[in-house]
């Protein structure tokens, strides 16, 4: 099938090359020129595990192409994807605006039936504005239809997500689009389910609600365990092996972060707010996470005393491993308040070193590795659960450490272990 994904960020760029990968023909078309010069040089603008293979192999053979022109990408489509950004305002709401930009473009170059796919985020009744504008600025009488069709990506196996996921949501309002949805997804083994539009926008926002919910449930778990002594892995292994529970979102850590999470819960909130519901257990939610990484700072003074003046050193700058993506990431965020706290900061992270220097700039030392970031440094601190990090050699850090302190803000590490090699070891809820 012929398709066009607009926005070749993390879900747009994912989702044209797996769609490429299913034997679809795909035009992907961003309005950063900079960045399409790249992807046309087959160099990618960020890191997804498995991503540049597919995207080098369907240019190759000529199923996926890159380009800056929205017409070109709409009149040579059948099925369009709008998969640009909607970050949030300061309100908590989302920021349609690339999306009504989007919409009005693809209605100045319909010049047939066209299937409109959002793919981005969106809150609740998005659809019926997108369908609007279509109505409004189309310049031709020809038709179309809507269809939410929400992503499920988690960064850092989005490329897996996405050719083998849990469920396909497909928001129609025809059996027409319905028919060319299932055809689309025809080569995916996996549940797929109809629905009306609303309830397919619906889903998203419930969906990663929930998930951060039962992060921030388990996050206060913790706080309880270490009251009293308990060790919260213990716990949430007991909990997740109740399959109404489930393991998966019960790791206890310093907070979740990314662009999904925080964002789309934020979107949520302000969804119920304007409804005129006020969905009280989300507030909470977003409380204990920030508490989180507050608890991080407080158990490094615990061990330190004065933060001001110490050498911190920090492992993790992305959100989450397998990323570079560097977002609402909670490491971000306890690196300023370890600066706002007068700490020397330096830093370690396989992949998202280049996209922090933008944000932190030189208020931190980048280092080369995680023995760089240990050598004179106060205390280690752990804040993004690269695998890498399991296994470096511990012994050899804490005789680079001037004191032996890790901070464990993700878990990584075996606490009796770690004590053993004589190091004073916090977890979180350990």
């Amino acid at each position: 099938m012929r398709i066009c994904t607009i926005g070749a960020g993390y879900v747009g760029l994912v989702t044209a090359a797996c769609f490429a990968e299913l034997g679809h023909y795909v035009i992907s078309v961003d309005n950063d020129e900079k960045k399409i010069k790249m992807l046309k040089k087959l160099r990618m603008p960020i890191y997804e595990p498995g991503l540049e293979e597919l995207v080098v192999r369907n240019v190759k053979n000529g199923r996926l192409k890159f380009t800056t022109d929205i017409g070109e990408g709409v009149r040579n489509s059948d099925i369009i994807f709008i998969a640009v950004g909607t970050p949030p305002k300061e309100d908590g709401s989302a920021d349609l605006s690339s999306v009504e930009a989007v919409a009005r473009a693809i209605a100045e170059n319909m010049d047939s039936y066209k299937v409109i796919v959002e793919k981005s985020t969106v809150p609740v009744e998005t659809g019926e504005w997108v369908k609007r504008t279509l109505q409004l600025y189309r310049k031709k009488d020809v038709s179309f239809d809507i269809v939410s069709n929400p992503e499920f990506l988690r960064e850092g196996s989005a490329v897996e997500d996405f050719l083998h996921p849990s469920r396909i949501v497909i928001g129609v309002e025809s059996k027409r689009a319905e028919k060319i949805m299932r055809e689309v997804y025809a080569k995916i083994k996996a549940p797929i389910l109809v629905t009306d539009i609303k309830s397919a926008e619906l889903i998203k926002h419930a969906s990663n609600s929930f998930l951060a919910t039962k992060i921030s449930y388990i996050n206060a778990i913790a706080n309880i365990c270490e009251l009293v002594g308990a060790d919260v892995v213990k716990v949430a292994e007991g909990m997740g092996l109740d399959k109404r529970i489930g393991r998966e979102f019960l790791d206890a850590g310093c907070g979740f972060g990314g662009f999904c999470l925080p964002k789309d819960l934020a979107s949520f909130k302000w969804i119920c707010n304007k409804l005129g519901y006020n969905f009280k257990l989300l507030e909470v939610v977003e409380e204990i996470n920030e508490g989180q990484k507050r608890k991080v700072v407080e158990k490094i003074e615990k061990l330190l005393w004065n933060i001001s003046g110490k050498v911190i050193g920090v492992l993790g700058l992305s959100f989450k491993p397998n990323t570079d993506d560097i977002r609402f990431s909670v490491a971000i965020d306890i690196i300023r308040l370890l600066l706002e706290k007068g700490a020397i900061v330096k830093v370690y992270d396989p992949r998202a070193m280049e996209k922090s220097k933008a944000v932190l700039g030189k208020k931190v030392k980048y280092c080369k590795d995680p023995y760089s970031v240990s050598k004179g440094s106060d205390a280690l601190v752990i804040l993004t659960g690269w695998e890498e990090f399991k296994n470096l050699d511990y012994k050899r850090i804490k005789k680079l450490l001037r004191v032996p302190v890790v901070i464990d803000g993700r878990n990584l590490l075996d606490k009796e272990e770690m004590k053993k090699l004589g190091f004073m070891y916090e977890g979180i809820g350990r």
